[in-house]
């Protein structure tokens, strides 16, 4: 009887082993289930369309990253505008688009308390250079050269060195980006003349009046310079014997360069601050790189 009763609690043992070993693969099994679909959830939650517009100069890079973004992230929309900087930060501060793409600073465009609204997001910086019609026989002008030029007093352009043909200015309106980086960097915080120049609004009439008007000079962003089909054509100037190169620019030695910022009022959210946070992820970073931008994280000077 006593053998009987052993060989009961035996076999009730090995019941129950067997059972809690099931139990704990069936548990392991589930736990391995819920990670699976929380990280697929993390992606599907990232749904919804967004507008970033503004700034010319960053727009090869917005349209680039939203394009990997979108292939990544296929139930979300993010579409790209130019208009220049001012147009991006006031379109945001409104609330009219998600993201406003901006050269300068909120600071420098709207009230302060419009800009206080806003969080700034470096994503990377840029370059501007002068350029020239090719036939231009020049190729460096000095900082006084091209505020001379620039401001109208230095008209024809036998005076800094090439040949006698009247000097042509080719600007932005107020309200570009591109305008207040070239004229507080390159230009020293002069003002360009006015009433003398033909004013274009984007980086590629910009490049075809350059192109099609002898004697011209103008100004473009090394995003836009980036292509050789954009640059045929063109004269891109030396300023005080530097080139606009990743090297002279990450050093600090060509100063004609900013920051390009993604704003967004109040904290990013949604679709936009995950698009941010991807623009600025390593998986953009040769894009940065390949489009003619400079990642902030590589500037050894700042500002």
């Amino acid at each position: 009887m006593k053998k009987k009763n052993l060989r009961l609690i035996v076999s009730a043992l090995g019941i129950f082993m067997v059972v809690g070993l099931f139990a704990g693969c069936t548990k392991k099994a589930e736990n391995n289930t819920n990670k699976s679909t929380t990280s697929s959830k993390s992606g599907s939650e990232i749904k919804g369309s967004i507008t970033a517009s503004g700034s010319t100069a960053l727009q090869p890079l917005a349209l680039t990253a939203s394009q990997q973004f979108t292939a990544k992230y296929p139930d979300a929309t993010v579409n790209v505008q130019a208009g220049g900087s001012g147009v991006g930060l006031t379109q945001v501060s409104e609330g009219n688009v998600q993201i406003g793409n901006s050269d300068i600073t909120a600071e420098e465009k709207l009230g302060a308390d419009d800009a206080k609204a806003l969080v700034d997001h470096k994503v990377c910086v840029v370059g501007f250079a002068a350029v020239a019609n090719e036939k231009v026989k020049v190729d460096n002008l000095t900082k006084q050269q091209l505020i001379d030029i620039f401001t109208g007093k230095i008209k024809n352009w036998k005076e800094v060195g090439g040949q006698n043909l009247k000097i042509h200015l080719i600007t932005r309106p107020d309200g570009s980006g591109s305008k207040a980086i070239f004229e507080k960097y390159g230009l020293n915080g002069a003002k360009e003349a006015t009433g003398v120049s033909l004013t274009e609004d984007s980086s590629g009439t910009v490049a075809s009046a350059v192109k099609e008007t002898e004697g011209s000079i103008s100004y473009l962003a090394s995003s836009f310079l980036n292509s050789a089909q954009n640059t045929k054509g063109l004269k891109v100037l030396k300023y005080e014997g530097l080139e606009m190169n990743k090297e002279n620019i990450t050093s600090g030695k060509y100063p004609i360069w900013a920051y390009e910022h993604m704003y967004t009022k109040g904290e990013a959210t949604g679709v936009a601050k995950a698009f941010i946070e991807f623009l600025t992820s390593e998986d953009v970073k040769p894009q940065i790189l390949k489009l003619g931008y400079y990642p902030v994280d590589e500037m050894k000077t700042s500002r």
